[in-house]
């Protein structure tokens, strides 16, 4: 099970002109936010990552106003892990584990879980969280970063893990997320 003082958020690539083709986006910008959100009252380290940004576009509003005392690290590689300015981020927060949620399932977030289950950490992606062009796409995507050994979970499951008991000093902010 993932561990709070193990655990990073990684948020991939949600932006404009993309996200606002993918399937069933109304769900997925409501789960990116309750996930984001949850996070945060937890404390949850939350590396923000936006694909060329000036070709793409910024992350929506609603996601950026939350993080508005970050700065997303701007990447070419479909894998976050491509990014050298990624990677020094994931040095400096130090996690064993990787919680992994945004767009496009079937590129950018399966090839950085790829590539962070390569480096050796524990990857859960946040299916309710992550989205593509077409469902059927979305679904084998998780199907293949399952099987290439990261789990597969959703936002109120990590949230939850993530608590342990309903005496954590945020269980009630996220229970109020998630209801």
């Amino acid at each position: 099970m993932f561990e709070i003082k193990q655990t990073a958020f990684v948020l991939v690539d949600v932006q404009g002109k993309l996200a606002s083709v993918m399937h069933n986006r109304e769900s997925l910008f409501r789960n990116l936010e309750t996930l984001l959100r949850g996070m945060q009252a937890l404390h949850v380290p939350v590396i923000w990552m936006e694909q060329i940004p000036e070709k793409m576009g910024p992350t929506l509003p609603n996601l950026a106003e939350l993080m508005k005392e970050q700065t997303p690290i701007a990447k070419s590689s479909f894998s976050c892990c491509g990014s050298d300015a990624f990677l020094k981020e994931l040095r400096k927060t130090n996690p064993r584990q990787i919680v992994l949620a945004g767009i496009e399932a079937h590129v950018c977030v399966y090839q950085t879980a790829c590539d962070l289950l390569d480096l050796g950490f524990e990857v859960e992606v946040v299916a309710d969280a992550v989205s593509s062009r077409t469902s059927s796409t979305c679904t084998t995507a998780l199907r293949r970063i399952s099987d290439a050994g990261a789990g597969v979970t959703s936002v109120e499951t990590i949230l939850f893990e993530l608590m342990r008991t309903a005496e954590h000093p945020a269980f009630r902010d996220v229970l109020r997320l998630v209801k």
